[in-house]
């Protein structure tokens, strides 16, 4: 096991010294972060903390997971290298099918174009 944990289901109202806090009963904390929405700064409701060793983490798995921590109930495990999501992007291309609505020449048809006695 590794010596950082994710921590999930935090409380939006917890701050990465919440974290420290709470979690440095397990043992010495090199960092605790609250990761936040990009867009409009509030936290996305999980973190990471960072001990100086992996049995220090273990030991905060075991004790933080499933505990209620500022009225709710966490997910802690290991965390596990972020996964590669490519690169930035855009939308596909793909084009626009099919032909459109409008006028077509319907003298192909013969008279049954607009007629209304054969209802």
């Amino acid at each position: 096991m590794g010596n950082k944990i994710f921590v999930g289901g935090l409380n939006w109202d917890a701050t990465d010294d919440d974290l420290r806090e709470s979690f440095g009963e397990c043992g010495e904390i090199t960092e605790a972060v609250i990761v936040n929405d990009r867009d409009t700064g509030r936290s996305r409701g999980f973190g990471f903390v960072t001990y100086s060793s992996d049995e220090e983490a273990k030991a905060a798995v075991e004790k933080f997971d499933g505990q209620d921590f500022m009225g709710r109930k966490l997910t802690v495990n290991e965390a596990r290298q972020r996964e590669d999501r490519g690169g930035g992007g855009g939308r596909g291309g793909g084009g626009r099918g099919g032909g459109g609505g409008g006028y077509r020449d319907r003298g192909d048809r013969g008279d049954r174009g607009g007629r209304r006695d054969n209802w």
